[in-house]
């Protein structure tokens, strides 16, 4: 832009008027430097305003990731445990049946034994009383001969 120059009065006559001029300007500058200093003031801390809201959603966001991955990791586990005690348990029964089972056999086994000591024992009681009937037979006929 062209802005046409005003012609200014000499010096000696027009003395007071320039120096109150260049207080007014003086004034003027200073005005717009602070304005321009607030602003710059403003756009910055808006600036680190913006920068902290970004910065906390950022960190609410990974802690919201956090959060939830923490929450797989516990229902993994849970479910991990959850089927370890069910092996567990399956483990427990199979062993149990088989402890039954051995138990069973035991028994049976010791009445087997029972049945034939019993056996055995009558047995014996049997020979031992047709030998004691032999004898007094052989002693009955002894006896007649020697009278």
């Amino acid at each position: 832009m062209l802005t046409a120059k005003k012609s200014t009065p000499k010096k000696s006559a027009a003395k007071p008027k320039v120096a109150s001029r260049k207080k007014a300007a003086a004034k003027k500058s200073p005005a717009k430097k602070t304005v321009a200093k607030k602003k710059r003031a403003v756009s910055k801390s808006k600036l680190a305003a913006n920068t902290r809201q970004a910065l906390l959603k950022k960190l609410r966001e990974d802690l919201k990731a956090t959060r939830a991955a923490l929450k797989n990791a516990r229902t993994a586990t849970k479910q991990e445990i959850k089927l370890a005690k069910d092996a567990a348990k399956a483990e427990i029964d199979v062993l149990n049946e088989n402890l039954k089972a051995a138990l069973k056999r035991e028994q049976a086994l010791l009445s087997l034994g029972e049945k034939k000591a019993k056996m055995m024992l009558a047995a014996g009681q049997r020979w031992e009383k047709q030998q004691v009937a032999k004898i007094k037979k052989f002693v009955a006929k002894n006896s007649r001969k020697a009278k």
